[in-house]
């Protein structure tokens, strides 16, 4: 019998609290880069998403070339 394993699922960076975590998989993203698609102001009203967060998100998308939506 096989068994399957679900594809490992991307980290957040480091410094990202659980419940910043939470809030971003609550609202339906998945990985960093899908934050390209997002408004930070947007991100900054979830509840459990704080400033430190927002911060180290920003700095690992400029890191990827990447930045959040305008």
């Amino acid at each position: 019998m096989t068994t399957k394993t679900a594809a490992p699922k991307e980290t957040w960076p480091k410094g990202v609290a659980k419940p910043a975590q939470r809030a971003l998989a609550s609202a339906g993203y998945t990985s960093v880069d899908q934050l390209a698609n997002a408004r930070e102001t947007d991100l900054a009203s979830l509840h459990g998403m704080g400033l430190k967060a927002l911060d180290i998100l920003r700095e690992e998308l400029k890191q990827r070339g990447k930045s959040f939506r305008r």
